[in-house]
């Protein structure tokens, strides 16, 4: 007879971030626009940030897939003013950030998204997406007002 303890292992703790990847969409998009727009914003940390992205995957039989973002991402929603004002906070905060313009609804290419950006001021730009990451204190101050995307 052993003397081993048999009893089953715990379930391992949640995994805690300490930062944060939040999109926050304007919420008169439609469900096709609101798709789109998640989508660019986020490869665009993706591309700059290293650390939000995760290792490769595999599946049983070895076959290889591309890594994606380690963390969840959190998406909201909120008005055309809660969308300028976390921009305005987000710049403040010096977050990484990402945006999606309405002019890019228009253009069909990564030079035209380019140039549509740059032609507007700062304090001009019609945003209708933004993609931040952050300490999450810092990232729930930028999105203060925003609600979870429903």
């Amino acid at each position: 007879m052993s003397t081993e303890n048999t009893a089953p292992a715990a379930a391992p703790a949640p995994v805690r971030f300490d930062t944060k990847i939040a999109v926050l969409l304007r919420d008169d998009l439609e469900t096709w626009q609101r798709l789109n727009v998640t989508a660019f914003l986020v490869s665009g940390l993706g591309t700059q940030l290293p650390e939000v992205i995760g290792e490769p995957y595999e599946d049983a039989d070895g076959t290889p897939y591309l890594p994606m973002l380690r963390q969840p991402v959190l998406v909201f929603e909120g008005g055309k003013d809660l969308l300028k004002a976390a921009h305005e906070r987000a710049l403040r905060r010096a977050l990484p950030r990402a945006v999606f313009t309405s002019d890019l609804f228009t253009t069909g290419n990564d030079t035209d998204n380019r140039a549509a950006v740059r032609a507007v001021a700062t304090a001009e730009l019609d945003l209708v997406g933004l993609a931040m990451y952050g300490p999450k204190n810092a990232v729930d101050k930028a999105l203060k007002g925003a609600r979870m995307h429903r």
